[in-house]
């Protein structure tokens, strides 16, 4: 074998997709049976594009937040070997609690250890109501995170009575925050989002570093983030013009 026959597998540096769910029993019915039967319908395309990603590894983590908050797994898995569990919907919102426990594992004594590196997570929340905690204290502390300040943010707002100011606040922007009036609505979205956050976040790009001492890739990424969600937002195609044609896309 000559010298330069031998091939070395560079390292690839891992990204983490975060779901953070709203399990509060106003999301119980369709609106949570959607969200499951999305997700998990979802995950082998999320495992197929970390696959071919020469740039990084794709792994999952999932917060559900009601009464309190907790992680579906201690650590994020890879997209490979994640297996979404259905969750159940019931208590209230504690928008605040999945706050301070996400801004938590957004640390490189956490989540974020990968020896490898990381780059910046795509954090994905979804939620149908009112926080019922202090979700302020919460959220201006997890604000302070470089992780989730560098991180693409997208919000769903499920159903009429979900505060989208709130959302806003949380995905940094309105135009990062999808309105959903039904379950054909909200499936269609989960799986835009969640393919295309996981496309952009894992890749490499010219237009800055990921490091803490810069912002410009991950600010260049959310812009391309929302400039795609703002494109289908005015796709035709993509707007629910008749919910009441069938039992899957009945208006909640």
């Amino acid at each position: 074998m000559g010298l330069y026959d031998e091939t070395v597998e560079v390292p690839r540096r891992t990204m983490v997709l975060f779901f953070v769910v709203d399990t509060s029993g106003s999301m119980s019915g369709s609106k949570i049976g959607t969200v499951n039967s999305a997700i998990e319908d979802i995950i082998p395309e999320i495992a197929d594009i970390s696959d071919s990603n020469a740039d990084a590894q794709i792994k999952i983590a999932a917060l559900q937040f009601s009464t309190g908050a907790k992680w579906l797994d201690s650590q994020p898995v890879s997209a490979e070997n994640f297996v979404w569990n259905y969750l159940d919907a019931s208590g209230v919102t504690d928008l605040g609690e999945a706050c301070q426990q996400l801004n938590e594992k957004l640390s490189r004594t956490a989540f974020m250890n990968d020896a490898t590196g990381s780059f910046a997570p795509a954090i994905f929340l979804m939620s149908d109501g009112e926080p019922t905690d202090n979700y302020r204290y919460g959220l201006d502390k997890l604000k302070q995170n470089n992780w989730f300040r560098k991180a693409i943010k997208v919000a769903i707002a499920i159903g009429e009575d979900a505060n989208k100011n709130v959302l806003a606040e949380f995905a940094g922007n309105s135009e990062a925050v999808i309105d959903v009036t039904s379950p054909k609505e909200l499936r269609k979205w989960i799986q835009f989002v969640t393919v295309r956050a996981s496309e952009i976040g894992s890749k490499s790009s010219n237009a800055g570093s990921d490091s803490d001492s810069g912002n410009n890739e991950i600010e260049t990424k959310q812009d391309i983030m929302i400039q795609e969600i703002q494109a289908q937002k005015e796709d035709i195609e993509w707007k629910d013009e008749n919910p009441f044609d069938d039992d899957d896309s009945l208006q909640w």
